[in-house]
């Protein structure tokens, strides 16, 4: 059986004018600014609007991920088209792709099948230019550093102390590490240096924990760069950047509507990673999103221990938000990776299989309902090689932990395969009430932030804290940084720090091997492993299925 492409169903899809997608977000026309027929920017001074309440707030996370996918932002969107299917006012919340993973191996962030938004190729290519001026700020930062040595050093940066780097929207390991400044004196000072990938940017990260201009430009004023020959910190307000950086994303900070295939209005906007950073889409268009509906559905990157650990920690917490309901999504078929079986062996039932993977999904149910206290349902994306008997084993496991188990075919059927789903969240909403308690408190000391996510998120025993670790975690706490919150790097396969520790590990520590401060998005950077701020491309490439025909269709973009 042949299936329509992503692209081909998006592309079939007739949207409608944006200023139509307002309406039903109760938006004025005067409020967006529109960019083309089909997107459009929304004035930031909604968000001072004390007319309109805020809407529940519905996060959507998932298993730890494996080869065979999970399909959370399908999730996130086919449930927000079934919200609307039983008549009720809702609004998505989503990240912006990278061009790194859509060129690369990943492909887009825009969902998948009959549960998409569109439209898809402008979202997943240029889209409204926002990541261009990322790039951009964090690339004026870095020139006017180094112009600040070129021309005197009346900071006293230490060459060998600087710590920012410029970026690019591509994967291109040829960038990881270079030596700039060659060429004699007139062309700069001559150091080693390299690239971060635009979404491992800390802009991106302060753009998105941004709550106002005037936050956005205190943040960016603390983003350290260097540091002095007597290891004092440099700031980009130091280097008197923040008002030009301010004046290159004061239009990107306003968030992007756009619209899923049955016509939800859908918010995209910013995109920084998961591991490096938190996540999540803006806490802006998060907001708004929240004063457009009765419902905002949103999401968080990777599995529940990486995306929604920072996204309850971090971005609600400075945010001051609450999720109301908790949606994690698995597969029958990634579960029986977990528990051992190759991505070839996944069509046919195995229960053996499934009952060794699925305490992967147990602990991240009870992580959300135990430790943070919030009301979930597990959904699971059926897929066609599913049994009975293997969708029946899930459902009642996750019934012994008190959570209901929901059927979703969001892909296939759009917003039909999931008023299931939408009515489960919304039973949640009425009558669940959680008591949202954070996996931390701000006054612990680092380390024990660490080991308290490590323990009671990971389901490990503790943290081996290396020296030089250990080291930079004094001169944090020196310099007065220990009070806020930790975003931890580990790899996404696995809870524990250990890619090929598939299921749910136990007795295990996680390594602690580098610790940084991240001052203007406002978290320390804790790396338990080799984490790539800069990826590079596969063998074979998603570009190099990409085309555009002479009437200007774009082919092979999934």
């Amino acid at each position: 059986m042949s299936y329509k492409t992503d692209i081909e169903i998006a592309q079939e899809c007739k949207m409608k004018p944006i200023t139509e997608i307002a309406k039903a977000a109760n938006l004025d026309e005067e409020k967006i600014e529109q960019y083309g027929r089909y997107k459009a920017k929304v004035d930031l001074s909604i968000l001072d609007d004390d007319s309109r309440k805020n809407g529940k707030l519905i996060l959507v996370t998932a298993i730890t991920p494996t080869p065979a996918g999970e399909g959370k932002t399908t999730t996130t969107i086919g449930l927000a088209d079934g919200l609307r299917k039983i008549g009720k006012n809702v609004t998505v919340a989503l990240r912006e792709p990278s061009l790194g993973p859509v060129f690369g191996v990943k492909g887009g962030a825009a969902g998948g099948g009959y549960a998409q938004v569109v439209p898809m190729e402008d979202i997943n290519l240029h889209f409204t230019g926002d990541f261009h001026a990322i790039g951009a700020a964090n690339n004026l930062l870095a020139a006017m550093l180094d112009n600040h040595i070129q021309q005197g050093n009346s900071l006293n940066i230490d060459v060998r102390k600087i710590i920012w780097k410029r970026c690019v929207d591509m994967n291109d390991r040829q960038l990881r590490n270079i030596v700039d400044g060659l060429g004699g004196k007139a062309n700069g000072v001559p150091r080693e240096d390299g690239y971060d990938i635009t979404v491992a940017s800390e802009i991106m990260a302060v753009f998105c924990l941004s709550s106002s201009i005037r936050d956005l430009k205190e943040r960016l004023s603390r983003i350290i760069v260097a540091y002095t020959y007597d290891d004092k910190p440099v700031t980009a307000g130091d280097l008197k950047a923040v008002g030009a950086m301010t004046a290159l994303l004061k239009d990107a900070i306003k968030p992007n509507l756009v619209q899923t295939l049955e016509g939800t209005p859908a918010f995209v906007h910013g995109g920084p990673f998961a591991n490096i950073a938190h996540g999540c889409n803006s806490v802006i268009a998060t907001r708004m999103a929240l004063k457009m509906g009765d419902y905002t559905v949103t999401e968080a990157g990777f599995g529940a221990d990486l995306g929604a650990e920072k996204f309850l920690d971090i971005k609600c917490r400075m945010a001051g938000l609450t999720p109301d309901a908790v949606v994690i999504v698995a597969t029958v078929r990634a579960l029986k990776m977990h528990g051992g079986l190759a991505k070839t062996q996944l069509a046919d039932e195995n229960i053996e299989a499934l009952e060794k993977g699925i305490p992967n999904l147990l602990r991240h149910v009870s992580n959300i309902k135990n430790v943070y206290k919030l009301p979930c349902v597990v959904a699971v994306n059926r897929f066609p090689t599913d049994t009975d008997k293997e969708i029946e084993f899930v459902v009642n496991k996750c019934r012994e932990l008190g959570v209901n188990t929901v059927l979703s075919t969001v892909w296939a059927e759009g917003g039909n395969g999931g008023t299931d789903l939408a009515k489960e969240v919304v039973r949640l909403c009425d009558e669940e009430q959680g008591e949202f308690t954070f996996s931390y408190d701000l006054d612990c000391s680092i380390e024990d932030k660490i080991r308290a996510v490590v323990q009671k998120i990971y389901g490990g025993d503790d943290i081996t804290i290396l020296p030089n670790a250990k080291k930079q975690i004094e001169q944090l706490t020196a310099l007065g940084f220990d009070k806020i919150p930790v975003c931890i790097a580990k790899t996404q396969y696995s809870f524990s720090d250990d890619a090929s520790k598939l299921g749910a590990p136990v007795g295990f520590n996680v390594t602690v091997k580098n610790v940084k401060i991240s001052a203007g998005a406002g978290f320390i950077v804790v790396l338990t492993g080799d984490i790539l701020t800069m990826p590079g491309l596969p063998k074979k490439p998603a570009a190099e299925n990409i085309d555009v025909d002479d009437s200007g269709k774009i082919t092979g973009l999934f």
